[in-house]
């Protein structure tokens, strides 16, 4: 297949013959040292190498230095079942139940850990937010149920359909719902629906929102009954994970001028523009760190207001100067994400990222592993006679 392209600031098109071809996507985007002794792992979704990418990861921080490791799941929507049981398999003893499927017609189906994993012992802290769904919440649940690691952020998506393709004669196909994936203590992933429910089911994610459940924890309702980890830590079933400490979404400084030029995409649109016309002076910089410092001193944020105002968003001082950290991050993010990889982008990103610095401090405080809770003390008071 031959495609035109025709390059900003070239006026001539080039033309190239594309090739079909299968293309290897990676789930593990990024694999470094937060700091001497912390490594870090995003995982953007779960694939058929998703647990061999995961191991080469390991290694890698291993070799570095890492005694203490942070999985980072947020808005990983999920994939395979398989590869999310045996990234479970390599933190969890022998014989520790990962997850169980159980449906009205389908009979208990449980996954359990061979006990082969070498990283049984390390210190570990998984993120979640409200984007982590299905294989995800798998793997946080059974690190959770099992008080294997800290699970630190907001609670997850909620959807835990175990489906089954039932193809047609003419070639299509159904997915008909069989079974629901359960936690180890018996919490049901799945978040609930109820018969003509359908609209609010779909709209649980704002219901969600609205309520202020993104910005405190007091607003989480759980629908769903108690549940105890291993060691009696209490947890609640209704759908998603709940994480061992919340941490809210920060929107202090998002203003209606940021929504709209982000929501417009007048954001990505200047930094690919920007990128575009100062190439040959960026690709000097092959870290995150240089570029960005470089990036810092270019007063982009001005430039780009005057940029999206030219295309149709009004400029609005205050409201940029409100929103002005949140602008020069996400304007850099993108010029290092164009120039570099999705490492680098996830590093930037990561410098003062709130969940980040929750995970930093449970895991220098050394308190990654859950601990049991305090029992309650049962004191008899002795009844006393008064006497005059």
């Amino acid at each position: 297949m031959k495609v035109g392209v025709k390059r900003f600031g070239e006026k001539d098109i080039k033309y190239f013959v594309l090739t079909r071809n299968d293309i290897a996507m990676k789930s593990v985007t990024a694999t470094y040292m937060l700091n001497d002794s912390i490594g870090y792992i995003r995982i953007k979704n779960f694939g058929e190498r998703t647990y061999a990418e995961m191991l080469t990861s390991l290694q890698q921080l291993n070799l570095q230095g890492a005694d203490k490791l942070v999985i980072d799941l947020r808005d990983n929507a999920g994939g395979y079942l398989e590869s999310a049981v045996q990234m479970a398999e390599e933190f969890l003893r022998k014989d520790q139940l990962i997850v169980y499927t159980q449906g009205r017609k389908s009979p208990r189906r449980e996954y359990r850990s061979r006990g082969k994993g070498s990283y049984q012992q390390i210190p570990l802290v998984v993120l979640i937010n409200e984007g982590s769904a299905s294989a995800s919440e798998i793997f946080a649940g059974a690190i959770q149920d099992n008080d294997r690691g800290t699970i630190v952020g907001r609670r997850s998506f909620g959807k835990g359909l175990v489906q089954q393709q039932i193809q047609f004669p003419d070639g299509s196909m159904i997915r008909l719902t069989i079974a629901r994936y359960y936690s180890p203590s018996g919490r049901c992933i799945q978040k609930p629906f109820k018969p003509g429910g359908i609209a609010a089911y779909e709209q649980d994610m704002l219901t969600r929102y609205q309520h202020g459940e993104f910005f405190s924890q007091d607003s989480i309702k759980h629908t769903g009954p108690a549940y105890h980890t291993n060691n009696g830590r209490l947890v609640y079933g209704g759908g998603g994970i709940t994480p061992d400490i919340f941490v809210p979404e920060d929107t202090s400084d998002v203003t209606s001028y940021y929504k709209e030029a982000a929501m417009r995409g007048l954001i990505l649109q200047y930094a690919f523009k920007y990128t575009d016309e100062n190439r040959q002076t960026l690709k000097k910089y092959t870290e995150m760190k240089p570029l960005s410092e470089y990036l810092t001193g270019r007063n982009l944020v001005n430039d780009f207001a005057n940029y999206a105002e030219k295309n149709g968003l009004r400029r609005r001082n205050n409201l940029i100067n409100k929103s002005h950290a949140l602008l020069e991050n996400y304007i850099y993010s993108r010029i290092i994400y164009n120039m570099l990889d999705e490492q680098a982008w996830n590093q930037y990103l990561n410098r003062n990222d709130d969940m980040i610095k929750a995970a930093e401090k449970v895991l220098n405080s050394g308190e990654a592993f859950p601990k049991a809770p305090a029992k309650k003390e049962h004191s008899t008071k002795k009844k006393q006679n008064k006497t005059a």
